[in-house]
């Protein structure tokens, strides 16, 4: 009997020593070994893993993104308005180890140091705007201001901040409608403004343009009138080397008879009537006594 109860608790020994060994790493967790209280080192592959029964021991650290939600504060702008900010922010473990050091593997000291982090750097950014300026940057522009703010400022703690987002970015009740108002009638006179100035800069184009326009057409006109000189000094020309030749003198005369008389044709009666001793009836008389 004495000699089964001593292999029975070898038994038992065994599989709790074997138990105490053994843990699991799942994808979306860290694992820090510690040995007498001091982290020896940090698991992040998945699976099974061994460790020295009783004398160290295994904490979990999350290792998916994690998200923190920030209470609502009031802050100042720089034209001394009040308003009022809520965020969150997603952040995830870089390095577990920092993170194990520093803040004693608590994830209640992590979002007290981010808390405290973003609240300043919202503080910081917001109070170098006017209230007009923050309203205009809640797409976007506004947070992006506040992560380049914070920069480095959580890497001492192994900690990444992914991004800041904003749930509420508003006014307090109180004066919520005329700071509208007031917004609303700056923006309708800065729409007054421009359109002036687009409505003046117009004229100044069409002034412009009109000018332009002038200039070229009587450019045009004086190259026309060029041209239509240069045409009628070379028609004169060629006229002159034309009936200044003797042996084509009688035939131009002729065809220049022929257009006198074609024009004196008008009206229904057709008849052209001549007297004797005139040049075309000359011509006429010339030609008919050529051709006998």
């Amino acid at each position: 009997m004495k000699k089964k109860i001593i292999i029975v608790a070898a038994v038992i020994l065994v599989l709790v020593c074997l138990g105490s060994s053994v843990y699991v790493v799942r994808e979306n967790e860290y694992k820090l070994v510690r040995q007498f209280g001091k982290v020896t080192y940090v698991v992040s592959d998945s699976g099974l893993h061994f460790k020295i029964p009783f004398i160290q021991s295994v904490d979990t650290l999350p290792r998916e993104l994690l998200v923190y939600d920030l209470a609502a504060s009031d802050v100042i702008t720089k034209d001394k308005k009040t308003m009022i900010t809520d965020s969150y922010v997603l952040w995830k473990i870089t390095d577990p180890l920092k993170f194990a050091q520093s803040l004693n593997s608590s994830i209640a000291n992590a979002e007290s140091r981010i808390n405290t982090a973003v609240y300043n750097s919202t503080k910081n950014v917001i109070s170098n705007m006017n209230q007009d300026e923050v309203i205009t940057s809640r797409d976007g522009e506004l947070m992006e201001a506040i992560m380049e703010n914070v920069g480095d400022a959580m890497e001492p703690y192994g900690i990444s901040l992914v991004t800041v987002e904003t749930k509420k970015l508003d006014l307090p009740e109180d004066n919520k409608a005329a700071v509208y108002e007031r917004m609303i009638s700056e923006r309708d006179n800065i729409a007054a403004t421009y359109t002036a100035e687009g409505n003046s800069e117009a004229q100044v184009i069409r002034n412009t343009t009109d000018k332009e326009v002038a200039i070229k057409l009587s450019e045009a006109q004086k190259q026309a009138e060029i041209l239509e000189a240069e045409g009628e000094a070379e028609y004169m020309r060629i006229l002159q080397e034309a009936y200044s030749d003797e042996s084509r003198t009688e035939f131009y005369a002729f065809v220049r008879s022929l257009d006198a008389a074609k024009a004196s044709l008008t009206g229904a009666n057709k008849t052209l009537i001549l007297s004797e001793d005139s040049p075309l009836a000359q011509i006429f008389y010339g030609q008919q006594a050529g051709a006998e």
